[in-house]
């Protein structure tokens, strides 16, 4: 099985990558800066089994080449990781426009960006999925906070919907993962969730949905999240 994993330099993507290769899938995964790569370890470790590309998803003319390089290559999942937020107490208020376009385009526009770009190299019965929050849910919403993330989450959850409407009758899996609160640089480490209480289950729940045609908002455990 093959896998193209955008954004897997550090955090959820890095340990996702890491699953997937102890389970013996071959994967290509960016990282945005090769200096002083945790990528090039695991590329040791399971070697053969693992292409490291370097991405900025912001930036399209690299999303363009790395098309082009991939041109040859099919893939049973296509997954994008990228998440970015502000101060955790910042409001919609507060914010600078120059830091609502950096959060925007960082989790909602670019990860659209990369499926709109690299679908045709999934395989028709394969999986498209994105890395969402359950902070994205607008119906569980009910506590405020982490404002602009909200924000962008609920935006690349929204995108996604007209993605699938685009879609309909297609047999591909898609997909919206919000993989908990997690103990990440970003998630801080007061979050309820360990990597290896998220990942490897988050994993189980997207393998447990290829040939399932359509699009779901699950959590890491597989549990459907409100809109």
């Amino acid at each position: 099985m093959d896998l193209l994993l955008i954004g897997a330099s550090r955090g959820l993507g890095l340990a996702m990558a890491e699953e997937y290769l102890k389970r013996g899938w071959h994967v290509v995964a960016t990282e945005r800066d090769a200096t002083n790569s945790k990528l090039r370890p695991l590329a040791t470790a399971y070697d053969g089994l693992l292409e490291i590309e370097t991405l900025d998803i912001t930036l399209p003319e690299q999303i363009t080449a790395l098309r082009a390089r991939l041109a040859a290559k099919q893939f049973d999942l296509l997954f994008v990781n990228a998440g970015i937020k502000t101060d955790d107490d910042e409001t919609i208020g507060d914010v600078s426009t120059d830091d609502f376009v950096r959060v925007m385009v960082t989790n909602a526009l670019s990860p659209m960006r990369i499926v709109e770009t690299f679908e045709d190299l999934v395989t028709a019965n394969g999986t498209i999925g994105v890395m969402s929050s359950g902070l994205g849910s607008v119906a569980n919403n009910k506590s405020g906070s982490y404002e602009v993330y909200r924000g962008s989450k609920a935006a690349l959850n929204t995108f996604m919907r007209s993605f699938a409407a685009r879609q309909a009758g297609g047999s591909r899996a898609l997909l919206i993962m919000a993989p908990g609160w997690v103990r990440t640089d970003m998630g801080g480490p007061d979050a309820l969730l360990s990597i290896e209480e998220s990942i490897p289950n988050l994993v189980n729940t997207i393998e447990a949905q290829r040939g399932k045609p359509g699009l779901q908002y699950l959590d890491y455990l597989g549990r459907t999240v409100p809109w």
